[in-house]
């Protein structure tokens, strides 16, 4: 079976679960009490806000898109790759906790509205450098101004770059031709891709990545429901697939 048509298979059963469950069927425990095993698990960052956005509760918009975003693309891993991923639970961490050293990649959601105290930007700052890899996802617009300040704390020295398609993270497992084809699923806004590099050198391991004016986990959460078409949710795993790989392997 080809791929891509793996990856939908995928998708569709890991939401038709959840949908069996909001229909009254018993749904299985997600935990996030996990300790670590050295198998792979996947981290979503609690952050903090000082801001005052009254709107969603933006104080507390981290947890965006939970469980369901980290349940699908958990399934998709472990289907498709020969990752030893955890699908019983994830863990979720703040950015001093020590725990978070123990796992190579890290997401945070909206972090347009996120604000950093002096001991978790020396925290992710120590992160970053010893090998982490963050994603961030889930802002638009006005909120880049926000995230850029709080980011200048982490890494005071780190510039943003436009990635384009010939980086190497849009080519680790899946090949995705067009990076800007995978639309904002709610606004339709053509994202932006920029990254901060190991010694400000586009040769070296990319630390950071910036999914500006996108939501791409919005596809994961929703995929299979029609809510968004089938090759849009298709694009939108393959780029998460990317990011595990290229983080395990950078």
């Amino acid at each position: 079976m080809p791929r891509w048509l793996r990856v939908l298979t995928v998708a569709l059963l890991a939401v038709a679960t959840t949908a069996s469950a909001q229909r009254g069927m018993p749904a299985l425990r997600y935990r996030t009490d996990l300790t670590y095993d050295g198998r792979f698990t996947f981290v979503r960052l609690r952050w903090r806000s000082d801001l005052g956005f009254g709107r969603r509760g933006f104080s507390s918009a981290w947890d965006h898109d939970y469980p369901r975003a980290e349940q699908n693309l958990s399934l998709i891993l472990r289907e498709i790759t020969y990752l030893d991923v955890r699908t019983d639970g994830s863990r979720i961490l703040t950015l001093d906790d020590p725990e978070l050293f123990k796992y190579p990649i890290a997401f945070m959601w909206e972090p347009g509205f996120w604000n950093l105290t002096d001991q978790e930007a020396a925290s992710f700052r120590a992160y970053l450098l010893k090998g982490g890899f963050a994603v961030f996802e889930d802002f638009e617009r006005e909120q880049w101004n926000n995230f850029e300040a709080q980011m200048r704390r982490v890494l005071p020295d780190g510039k943003f770059v436009k990635l384009d398609n010939s980086h190497r993270l849009f080519d680790s497992f899946f090949q995705i031709k067009n990076i800007e084809g995978i639309l904002h699923p709610m606004f339709h806004y053509r994202p932006s891709y920029l990254g901060i590099f190991e010694d400000n050198d586009p040769s070296k391991r990319l630390m950071v990545v910036a999914n500006y004016d996108n939501d791409v986990p919005e596809y994961w959460e929703w995929s299979g429901q029609g809510l968004f078409p089938f090759d849009a949710s298709n694009e939108a795993y393959k780029l998460g697939v990317n990011y595990m790989i290229y983080g395990l392997t950078h």
